[in-house]
């Protein structure tokens, strides 16, 4: 007897384009739009490359051009917290009312790679954090397929090394790869993985441990406030000085001088998909 199937809709949320923030090109997109194009290159088996960049991210392009063009060649890069937010609001009146927050994208991606069946993988952080991770995770979403995990080796890929890491990722069955290795490092690998892999690559950050059970977020007022750098900064101070008390003002400067006009930063044209140097792993 013949049974009804019910199509997975491939309409895809639409979105906003990608805009010039300080020569980084972020995009104006919300949650749904993001997961709808994760979901989409999940299912047809396309290459597909997101990042979620707060101030940290973007200050990182600003000071190489090289991982600049890195960054402009990802499918998407979502406005992950409210300085950035603020940046493509003010600079291009962008109308978003919400930031993208790589944590919350995860879990969103996850929710709908459940519903859809498409197992993951996971790579990066620890081996204790992926372990514990995927142990959250499948308690979290009921039906989530995890195909595999994989902790950093913490230094740079050996010659040919990112072939077999690939073919390991494709041959564990995964649809889609999530990787938590800190920034920049995250988006060299998604960057020069690309060519490898059919699958959407998610570099989400401080998710993992934020999952995992091993960091706990800021407050969400803290978070509207733009103050979730605060939090970050008051628990890892030695860690995370330069990157909040240093680059947080130069953000700052430079995006007023942009929004004045002083200052138009150029937007290095996308990188080869394929990049010369090998991917941290």
């Amino acid at each position: 007897m013949a049974t009804d199937v019910v199509p997975i809709d491939l309409t895809v949320s639409p979105s906003g384009g990608k805009r010039n923030v300080l020569g980084v090109l972020v995009d104006v997109i919300d949650y749904d739009a993001a997961v709808d194009r994760v979901v989409e290159a999940a299912v047809r088996r396309r290459p597909f490359i997101l990042t979620a960049l707060a101030v940290h991210g973007v200050m990182t392009g600003v000071g190489d051009l090289r991982h600049n063009a890195r960054l402009n060649a990802f499918d998407v890069v979502a406005p992950d917290g409210q300085p950035v937010r603020w940046a493509l609001n003010l600079l291009h009146a962008a109308g978003l009312r919400d930031w993208v927050s790589g944590p919350e994208l995860m879990l969103r991606v996850l929710w709908r790679a459940a519903v859809e069946d498409l197992p993951v993988y996971l790579y990066g952080s620890t081996q204790r954090t992926v372990d514990r991770l995927a142990a959250a995770l499948t308690l979290l979403i009921p039906g989530l397929r995890i195909a595999g995990t994989e902790p950093s080796k913490f230094r740079a890929a050996l010659p040919g090394e990112e072939v077999e890491i690939a073919g390991r990722i494709a041959g564990s069955g995964a649809r889609l790869v999530l990787v938590g290795l800190g920034c920049p490092r995250q988006e060299s690998f998604a960057h020069a993985m690309r060519p490898f892999l059919d699958m959407p690559i998610l570099a989400v950050g401080a998710a993992f441990d934020y999952h995992a059970g091993l960091l706990r977020p800021a407050p969400r007022w803290m978070q509207r406030a733009g103050l979730a750098w605060l939090w970050r900064l008051a628990g890892e101070p030695r860690r995370l000085a330069h990157r909040y008390l240093v680059l947080g003002p130069r953000y700052l400067l430079r995006l007023a001088a942009q929004a004045s006009r002083l200052w138009t930063p150029s937007a290095p044209g996308p990188a080869a998909h394929r990049p010369a140097e090998l991917p941290p792993v």
